[in-house]
């Protein structure tokens, strides 16, 4: 059936008819072009639909945004139900006792859309876009593995820069001179409480940790935290894929503009469904922060995962970071890090 104007008003009808928790829903503003949301849609993040002549709907959260395409009528009403029912979690959570608007957001969504209709809760729970995919509970601390350093990242602490390199043979000590890390240091295996230790004292930690670079093995992925690279410096995808490398991911954090970014790239293609470096400031919790059945929706089920399995994570950014932990393995060693103890080196000169 090929999607309408007419014959999604006369199925969101139905489906608002047939619940009570959708008495007051009202379907979305309707349009021909995401260059229409402004003066239809009103609310700024609020749901948009472009119907395409084609009769595929898609969704936008933005003009610049579009978080879903499908020629699936089903696919559109849920859609256009878990958003109606994520203002409505809201609206009751700001008003319940206890903590506030996070603690129960996600799990009052998921019951709501259950109620609605069983396979709508399923598909939410899944954090997916088809709902097929089911997963496991995570039966882990949420702040181990990578989540710890979340929060003091925000604030460029204790690195401006978190990437993190996997491949077959792949060496911390030879992306790290790569990088731009003196090559003595490196071979000494130099560690980050040695640096601290070699001017007597005579600078400050912030002067010195601002010329340092710390780097690691942790599970499958070699890791490199810094503030800045030496002027000059390059590091392309072919470099890296001679020295094995397969997979990247780079994290980055300017808290004066308030700019945290992800980018994941593999086989020297970046991961983004076309919208190239990802801000983590689009994470909003309850809602997919990616496209819907696209490349990085293996990233929306984790990050539901982990907004159902740890409700008493008040951080945005921790359940972020807990989900990258979750999906691609991403962890940090704590104790090493703030003992000293991580393998370190200043730029070469």
């Amino acid at each position: 059936m090929q999607i309408t104007e007419r014959i999604l008003k006369q199925a969101w009808h139905r489906t608002a008819v047939g619940s009570d928790l959708l008495d007051d829903a009202m379907l979305p503003p309707i349009g021909t072009s995401p260059d229409q949301y402004a003066p239809r849609a009103g609310d700024a993040d609020g749901l948009f639909l472009v119907l395409d002549e084609d009769g595929t709907a898609r969704g936008y959260h933005s003009p610049h945004q579009e978080i879903f395409a499908t020629q699936d009528l089903d696919q559109v009403l849920y859609f256009i139900a878990e958003e109606a029912v994520r203002r409505l979690a809201e609206h009751i959570v700001a008003r319940s006792p206890g903590r506030g608007p996070v603690a129960n957001l996600v799990s009052g969504q998921a019951g709501m859309l259950a109620e609605i209709d069983p396979a709508w809760g399923t598909r939410f729970r899944s954090g997916g876009a088809d709902g097929t995919r089911t997963a496991r509970p995570c039966g882990r601390d949420p702040l181990e593995g990578l989540a710890w350093i979340a929060d003091t990242w925000r604030d460029q602490d204790p690195f401006t820069h978190l990437a993190f390199f996997r491949g077959e043979g792949v060496s911390a000590e030879q992306i790290a001179l790569l990088h731009g890390a003196d090559p003595g240091q490196t071979a000494a295996g130099t560690r980050l409480s040695d640096l601290r230790s070699m001017d007597g004292g005579s600078r400050d930690d912030w002067e010195i940790v601002w010329e340092t670079f710390c780097f690691g093995q942790a599970g499958d992925w070699a890791f490199l935290m810094y503030h800045e690279t030496p002027p000059g410096t390059r590091i392309d995808s072919a470099a890296l894929a001679r020295l094995g490398v397969t997979e990247t991911v780079r994290l980055s954090a300017t808290s004066a503009k308030a700019i945290y970014t992800f980018d994941y790239t593999r086989d020297g293609r970046r991961v983004d469904d076309d919208r190239g470096v990802l801000e983590l400031i689009w994470y909003e919790r309850g809602r997919a922060p990616y496209y819907r059945g696209g490349q990085l929706d293996f990233l929306n089920q984790a990050i539901r995962r982990a907004e159902l399995d740890h409700p008493e994570v008040m951080s945005d950014f921790e359940l972020y970071f807990h989900a990258l932990e979750d999906a691609l393995g991403l962890r940090l060693p704590q104790r090493d890090i703030e003992d000293g103890t991580v393998l370190a080196a200043q730029w070469r000169s």
